[in-house]
């Protein structure tokens, strides 16, 4: 396993992490607790030190299993990442997109007390980094958000302030960077091989200030790891009937199929691993966080630190 700083300002971390989304017991079909366990101690035995979760994966369940974990062998150099600002606590079902009933909530005093919710279920003094989960541009132009990380961090109840940048909309944020680059220490963005819309305006920012980034979805939700075909389908409890509908599939391995020669390089690697070494590849990137739901999945992920980058010549350029 490799390491990095998550910016100018962030803590040390692993390049390949654990997303721990799926491991709540909601929208990514049938999990089991003592395997998703067995996943996380995977990952800490494997020298993975950046854990991503966030206070509504499974309505807290997520926290409350990566907190088993800590107790049952301690946290170590482990960094838990966070996310605030999905109301699962005050929602109804009027409010479910999808996702079950969560409605974006973007409110000072709510973000404080969303992250006292955290703390008290993570079992810990302070939280290491705690991202806005994805808000709207609209209500990241109130302060209110902003304003909650700032007290949150005098307080000393997180040591990092992140924002999760919402999907498709990397360039349409960007600017904001511009004004809070002071107080974010560092991004989560959705980057991947079919999707690099962030190398546009987002990433040169990043790097002009030191902040830290993070990639989530780097396999596309599974895709990316080559077991999808445009049969493939979803239950009804798995947000991939939608993200990856039989039109989405079509269009994606359409687009996957250019990449062809470039997985076909490296013929030792799993496309797992190919996929993930292109994410931790661009200069202003510092980590990945593939999810995962057992052991052997966690084993696949955390080899393509060691493999490195892919050599820039190898990677198309992205037409922007």
């Amino acid at each position: 396993m490799q390491y990095t700083r998550l910016g100018k300002r962030g803590p040390q971390v692993s390049t390949i992490g654990f997303g721990a989304w799926a491991i709540g017991g909601m929208n990514w079909g049938a999990t089991d607790d003592t395997i998703s366990k067995r996943a996380l101690h995977e990952a800490l035995d494997q020298g993975v030190t950046l854990i991503d979760t966030a206070d509504n994966y499974g309505f807290g369940h997520s926290e409350e299993l990566i907190a088993e974990v800590f107790k049952e062998r301690g946290k170590g150099h482990a960094i838990i990442a966070t996310k605030a600002g999905n109301d699962f606590y005050h929602s109804s079902s009027a409010d479910n997109r999808g996702y079950g009933p969560i409605r974006q909530n973007a409110d000072r005093d709510y973000i404080i007390w969303a992250a006292d919710q955290s703390l008290k279920r993570l079992g810990v003094d302070a939280i290491d980094i705690l991202q806005l989960h994805s808000p709207d541009t609209e209500k990241l132009k109130c302060s209110d958000p902003w304003e909650a990380l700032d007290r949150l961090k005098g307080q000393g109840k997180i040591k990092h302030a992140g924002w999760s940048v919402q999907s498709f909309k990397e360039t349409e944020q960007a600017f904001l960077l511009d004004q809070y680059h002071e107080l974010i220490d560092c991004i989560q963005v959705r980057y991947n091989f079919l999707e690099r819309e962030a190398e546009r305006e987002l990433f040169p920012k990043a790097q002009q200030y030191g902040i830290g980034v993070i990639v989530r979805i780097p396999l596309l939700f599974g895709l990316l790891t080559g077991k999808f075909s445009r049969e493939s389908r979803f239950s009804e409890d798995d947000h991939r009937r939608f993200n990856l509908s039989p039109d989405k599939l079509d269009k994606y391995l359409s687009d996957l199929e250019g990449l062809r020669p470039l997985y076909e390089r490296y013929p030792d690697q799993t496309m797992t691993q190919v996929s993930l070494r292109f994410c931790i590849s661009h200069p202003a990137c510092h980590a990945a966080i593939p999810g995962a739901k057992t052991p052997q999945q966690v084993a696949d992920n955390c080899a393509a630190s060691d493999y490195g980058s892919i050599p820039s010549g190898e990677i198309p350029e992205f037409d922007k």
